[in-house]
């Protein structure tokens, strides 16, 4: 999962983060309408977390872009207590929730997680693609019944592949939906075989099928056989 923090309170937007970068989730922050809307034309999330009350405008400004670009971007919008307009007027925007602050992190999570399992998955916890089942709350994936171990990132890999069936996807799209703001430390974006390699072999070693084709010169398809 990848989510963008528009968030202009320093202290705040530095919690959030931190909350949840313990969670293994890739996060990009920034503090204004304009560096969001740029951020949003520029790379794809799974959701954001919007602050209403930003210093160059409302984030319902970037709402409003949203639609205007047509971008599916789950969207929890960030408020004052007792602003009830601000509220109507995000979810009327397309906003999918909204909090009120102060809030507690733990809600936040588990409110992101319904947004995305609700535009990825249907709003279910168990996603399964033919032998693979994959259970989001405990991060736990099986195939054929079996459970494998896999890493952070091969778990991050395979939602996302199979969040983008039948798409063909880059590796420059898989590093930056894994890795975020972090992908300038990378001068090749090689390594990302390696991952797919691994992720392959896990699923095949369990009896399941090879659902990852590999499009040369371009990247990846994730597909039923």
């Amino acid at each position: 999962m990848k989510l963008l923090i528009v968030e202009d309170e320093q202290e705040l937007q530095e919690d959030i983060l931190a909350f949840f970068k313990a969670e293994k989730v890739v996060c990009e922050a920034v503090s204004t309408a304009s560096m969001a809307k740029e951020k949003v034309y520029m790379h794809n999330y799974d959701a954001i977390i919007l602050d209403i009350g930003l210093p160059d405008s409302s984030g319902l400004e970037v709402l409003e872009y949203l639609k205007e670009i047509n971008k599916d971007i789950g969207v929890i919008i960030l408020s004052a207590r007792g602003a009830i307009d601000d509220k109507i007027s995000g979810l009327n925007l397309g906003a999918d929730d909204y909090l009120s602050k102060p809030f507690d992190f733990n809600e936040l999570n588990a409110r992101i997680k319904s947004i995305v399992r609700r535009k990825h998955f249907h709003g279910n916890n168990t996603i399964n693609f033919e032998d693979i089942e994959i259970n989001t709350d405990s991060h736990e994936v099986y195939v054929n019944n079996q459970i494998i171990i896999l890493t952070q990132k091969e778990y991050q890999l395979l939602l996302f592949l199979i969040s983008n069936e039948n798409r063909v996807i880059t590796k420059e799209s898989i590093v930056e939906h894994l890795w975020g703001d972090d992908t300038d430390m990378f001068d090749s974006f090689d390594f990302i075989y390696s991952h797919i390699k691994n992720l392959r072999k896990k699923i095949i070693t369990a009896g399941g099928k090879d659902y990852l084709n590999t499009i040369y010169g371009v990247g990846y398809k994730f597909q039923r056989n």
